[in-house]
């Protein structure tokens, strides 16, 4: 039996693996790189291993250092977790060599499943049905729109949809430097791509004695960048004849390749209902707390026993109830999905009957460029599906997300979309209707409001203003001039102003642009408001000069602005700055005095297991460039400078 496990692997996932362990009373082990020293994962292992350096490339994608961080810690097993290793047939093999035990399928397995080409032919030899694969140089009209994809990796990196065939050639040649950057393998392939398809997989378990289990489906449509961000089991609106060719399409993969332990098979459903097989996940995957819910299983303890030998039970336990998971992401869906960074000052989202939090994070901990931004994982379980996505929308709503810009509000909205409520949503439901989904704050009605629960409670901690003493209850304010008070704040994300006007008078509240709302309560961390007769409670954190705003209007971050702001602060026109922390993975061939287009390409950053296009503003010359590949870079940093047409001197 298992007595301790290093996990080759952070965050989230590692906790999710420790948190079995310790139910299962296994002994833990972790491996850090420098960034990730003090991170929950390491405070909560009974061991750790440095693995020196912060990139992955230097630390977690280390399989060397791993074993070696496994043997020194006296681990008996490696659990790879997703992504990183885990699907790497060498690492397993390196692990089995070192006489550990490894918690995966067969290497043999892995490989066999490693490059999507070499799957697909396996898998068609095994009547799994699929989508015929196109070659570059026959494509015709007839074939588009066309999805050029990397043989060897996933997550959306090396993905290209393509509609014009005189775009082909520059796609493929993108596709393959974002797969060799992310992937060490620039090998890509086309194959048709189904608009209007729906992404459903099968969660499948295999033992060494000849069982396998299917435990059902998962719907995996909504994406963004090819990379989902809210799962749910099961898939809703199939046909019971649909379910059954899928389970005995996933089986039929499995048994193909000799599987054992735990697996995902990956279909895309079109419009006509016929499923094709995209791939084969041979490891856990990020959104099996759904299938967890809804079986009752622990799909890591399986994992474990399935290693050590033991054999499932002949039929896998029945489904009860639906399950819906969504991922919380620091990232700007209005801003091209850009990715965040800084500190995580607090990340609280309610548990209960029904709900349950993955979550790599603790409170005070930093979101850094080198690894994916996914927050956390919340997943709501109910009897119903409607239940569940109500429950699910309803937390996410209530939560505390103080820190970097997240998805929150997309995620939402999307839960509550009329077409995601009906089950009508496909692969290209987000970026249809991103728009509607992540509108500015600057839009929403309750933002001044916030602002002005902002103001009070910021007056109310401190001990003199020229409103006077705060008490800070029930309107209470002693020593009360009318002198009108101004605090300005900008809304994050965004760049709107809002100009707080009020006065705190013996007589109350006077706000200019709320005549209709009255003072019950102020606090430094809690403020009450009485709107239209309507009370409305406010909760204020300020970290520095951001401020979060929490109340049943919804969730809302401020930067408070000096009331005179710093004339020096410029930026050279048409500079190209930075959006986010990163590194120069590629840049264009052009030089100092090319003309450019507007929306052409500069360059290209890589931060946070995505990659970013800095584009021309405007059409104009090139008139410096100072990113050259492999440099990294701040946030603000000036990467280029354009002088737009009509602007040169």
């Amino acid at each position: 039996m298992i007595r301790s496990l290093l996990v080759a692997n952070r965050a989230e996932i590692a906790r999710r693996i420790f948190r079995t362990c310790r139910e299962l009373g296994i002994a833990t082990v972790a491996v850090h790189s420098d960034p990730d020293a003090a991170a929950p994962h390491v405070r909560e292992a009974d061991a750790a291993v440095r693995l020196p350096g912060a990139t992955p490339a230097d630390t977690y994608l280390r399989a060397d250092l791993i074993v070696k961080a496994a043997l020194a810690a006296g681990a008996d097993a490696v659990h790879p977790g997703y992504g990183f290793l885990s699907e790497n047939a060498d690492f397993a093999r390196a692990v089995i060599d070192a006489g550990l035990r490894w918690i995966g399928p067969p290497p043999e397995a892995i490989e066999a499943m490693a490059s999507k080409t070499r799957a697909k032919d396996l898998m068609r030899a095994a009547g799994v049905p699929l989508l015929a694969p196109v070659e570059p140089d026959r494509a015709t009209p007839d074939d588009l729109p066309l999805l050029v994809k990397a043989a060897a990796g996933g997550g959306g990196r090396g993905m290209r949809v393509v509609h014009d065939l005189a775009a082909l050639p520059a796609e493929l040649t993108s596709a393959r430097a974002e797969a060799l950057s992310a992937f060490g393998d620039a090998e890509v392939f086309l194959e048709p791509y189904v608009e209007g398809a729906r992404h459903v997989e099968v969660q499948i378990l295999a033992d060494a004695h000849g069982e396998v289990w299917a435990l059902g489906t998962r719907d995996c449509s909504l994406q963004r960048r090819h990379q989902k961000v809210i799962e749910e089991a099961p898939a809703p609106g199939l046909t019971d004849e649909l379910r059954h060719a899928l389970d005995e399409a996933a089986v039929g993969a499995a048994r193909a390749i000799g599987y054992r332990g735990a697996g995902t098979v990956e279909f895309l459903i079109g419009q006509n209902r016929q499923p094709h097989f995209l791939e084969m996940n041979t490891r856990l995957q990020v959104e099996h707390p759904v299938t967890e819910c809804v079986y009752g299983v622990d799909l890591v303890a399986l994992q474990l026993r399935v290693a050590e030998g033991e054999p499932l039970p002949a039929e896998p336990p029945r489904p009860r109830g639906h399950a819906v998971e969504a991922r919380l992401y620091a990232e700007d869906p209005a801003a091209g999905w850009r990715p965040g960074t800084g500190t995580m000052h607090r990340l609280a989202v309610a548990e209960g009957p029904g709900l349950r939090v993955d979550s790599g994070l603790a409170d005070g901990d930093d979101v850094t460029i080198h690894y994916d931004p996914m927050l956390a994982k919340v997943i709501a379980w109910a009897p119903t599906r409607a239940e569940a996505v109500r429950r699910l929308a309803h937390a996410l709503e209530r939560a505390r997300l103080h820190g970097p810009v997240t998805n929150r509000d997309l995620l939402v909205r999307a839960l509550r979309h009329p077409e995601f409520q009906d089950a009508r949503m496909d692969t290209g439901f987000l970026e249809r209707h991103l728009d509607e989904l992540s509108p500015t704050t600057a839009n929403e009605s309750t933002v001044p409001l916030a602002a002005l629960a902002a103001a009070l409670a910021d007056a109310a901690q401190r001990p003199t203003t020229g409103a006077g003493t705060v008490t800070g209850r029930l309107g209470g304010w002693r020593n009360v001039p009318s002198q009108p008070q101004l605090k300005t704040y900008r809304s994050e994300p965004g760049s709107t102003e809002h100009k707080i006007h009020y006065r705190l008078t013996r007589d109350g509240l006077k706000a200019d642009d709320h005549p209709n709302t009255r003072l019950i309560e102020a606090g430094p961390h809690h403020v009450v408001l009485e709107v239209d007769g309507v009370r409305r409670p406010f909760d204020i954190a300020a970290y520095g000069t951001q401020v979060c705003v929490d109340s049943p209007f919804g969730a809302h971050t401020f930067t408070a602005l000096p009331r005179f702001p710093d004339p020096t602060a410029r930026t050279e026109p048409g500079s190209l700055l930075a959006p986010m922390p990163g590194t120069v993975v590629r840049v264009a061939d052009v030089a100092v005095g090319d003309r450019v287009e507007a929306g052409q390409a500069i360059l290209w950053l890589e931060a946070m297991k995505m990659e970013h296009r800095v584009t021309a503003p405007a059409a104009g010359v090139l008139s410096a460039l100072h990113a050259t590949r492999g440099r990294q870079v701040e946030v603000g940093a000036v990467l280029a400078v354009v002088v737009a047409e009509g602007d040169e001197t």
